[in-house]
């Protein structure tokens, strides 16, 4: 048996179940990848401007597997647990692994590795690279539940359900407009973090965000030119200038990551409540069981989701602590802070939001127990419009006290019938008591605009117009 010394030091998901499958893209091994990539697009970017031999940097792509702008340097046969370890000394990976790729190529190529970039610029740009791919998955995952929810959203148009609110019945609402409101979400979030995900931008400043190596090895222009050669090389979007301590691309990142896991969230806490056995409104696809209750059909995917959708803010404050007060021209120990907190947030979204994809996808509605629930104060759920509506024929005073005593067991429909103005206002509309009770309790008959709302929500995309 190995020993605990033998064991590799990795977060298998354990104890973050909601990732588990969904978090290859930002492993160690993926942080590696890109941070060598970095180093070879740094180099490739060099030749780019004319600056760097075509020999050198074709030496440095083979040696290091380089295998284009998306997909990078795989196979390149860094170790990253040796690296980890040398990374102590120094504070970060880059120190360490610029030693190993020199050692590598030839005593001519070995000037064109890091040349004059600072552990930042491919510490930096290697985040990027890593969002870029772990962002792309959490769209993909979005647009998926997307396109079910509008499914959904349609297909429960006109179904009435109760609202809540505080917990308790409100006013009557329709199923399709909760699921229209789910995709409101949804969609503002796909939408965010799409547009970070195009402006995440490469970071070359050198040493103190100044480019001044740069401008030294290759004059001025070459200098404002590299950056956005760099930027090309990576398939990120050139940036304006080094961002070494305005840290926006990683507050605006976690900010959109922050959004996705709560939208996602909202729609776990409404169906992890509404699946209550006493409510059981709506299932999941695939509910989980228990180890102890075999009855149990638990709302599995809908836990994770909101296991993810409580630590992501905390996540996005630290960033926010960390990146956006980064002191001097490098701060000292809040660049450090950033490097886990961006990864666990994008993890938590790339696993709430595939989870959230299958989970409305997968969705149950039980239209039996909707109905139940509707009908279980007798009425009772549509005492707003009773107050509307006959307030000012009975006085408010009036309808109160007939909500009042329907709430304490009365029959609201014999106390309406039994009200000498509740029959003049029938005979004033051309109808029978019985009629217009029965329209005044008739929850469908106040959703309000509701059906107008999840038509816009969930109108013909572009696709489908096609």
């Amino acid at each position: 048996m190995p020993s605990d010394r033998d064991r590799p030091a990795l977060d298998a998901g354990l104890l973050s179940p909601v990732t588990v499958g969904h978090d290859e893209t930002v492993t160690d091994a993926a942080y590696l990848d890109a941070l060598v990539t970095a180093e070879v697009a740094l180099a490739r970017a060099h030749r780019e401007i004319g600056l760097a031999p075509d020999e050198a940097v074709d030496e440095i792509e083979a040696e290091f597997r380089w295998q284009g702008a998306l997909r990078g340097c795989r196979d390149h046969g860094v170790d990253g647990a040796a690296l980890a370890a040398a990374a102590v000394a120094g504070g970060n990976p880059v120190i360490p692994l610029v030693g190993r790729l020199k050692e590598r190529v030839g005593l001519d190529t070995r000037v064109w590795v890091h040349r004059g970039a600072t552990s930042q610029d491919i510490v930096d740009t290697a985040a990027m690279v890593v969002a870029r791919a772990a962002t792309s998955r959490v769209v993909a995952a979005l647009v998926h539940a997307e396109v079910s929810l509008r499914s959904l959203a349609r297909s429960r148009r006109d179904e009435v359900a109760a609202a809540r609110t505080l917990t308790q019945h409100a006013v009557p609402t329709t199923v399709g407009l909760r699921a229209a409101g789910w995709l409101r979400g949804v969609e503002r979030a796909k939408e965010h973090v799409e547009d970070v995900r195009h402006r995440l931008p490469a970071q070359l400043g050198g040493a103190a965000g100044t480019l001044a190596s740069f401008a030294e090895i290759g004059g001025a222009d070459a200098a404002a030119a590299l950056p956005a050669a760099f930027a090309h090389e990576l398939g990120l979007a050139a940036p304006d200038a080094p961002w070494h301590t305005s840290r926006w691309p990683i507050t605006e990142l976690g900010d959109a990551l922050v959004q996705a896991i709560d939208a996602v969230g909202k729609i776990a806490t409404d169906v992890a409540t509404l699946s209550r056995t006493e409510i059981g409104e709506l299932a999941e696809g695939a509910g989980g069981g228990s180890s102890a209750m075999p009855q149990k059909r638990n709302p599995a995917a809908s836990v994770l989701i909101r296991s993810a959708a409580l630590r992501a803010p905390q996540l996005g404050a630290t960033l926010h602590l960390a990146s956006a007060l980064a002191a001097d021209e490098r701060p000292d120990g809040a660049w450090h802070a950033e490097w886990p907190t961006l990864r666990e947030l994008l993890r938590l979204a790339l696993g709430a939001t595939a989870h959230a994809a299958t989970l409305v996808a997968d969705l149950h509605v039980d239209t039996d127990a909707v109905a139940r629930n509707l009908a279980a104060t007798g009425g009772l759920i549509v005492s707003e419009r009773l107050s509307i509506a006959l307030g000012p024929v009975l006085g408010p005073a009036r309808v109160s006290e007939l909500v009042t005593a329907a709430a304490a067991g009365g029959d609201l429909a014999g106390l309406l019938a039994a009200s000498p103005a509740v029959h003049a206002l029938a005979a004033e509309r051309g109808a029978t008591p019985e009629a217009l009770i029965a329209d005044l309790l008739d929850p469908a008959r106040y959703t309000g605009l509701s059906g107008r709302l999840v038509d816009e929500a969930a109108a013909p995309t572009a696709e489908e117009d096609a």
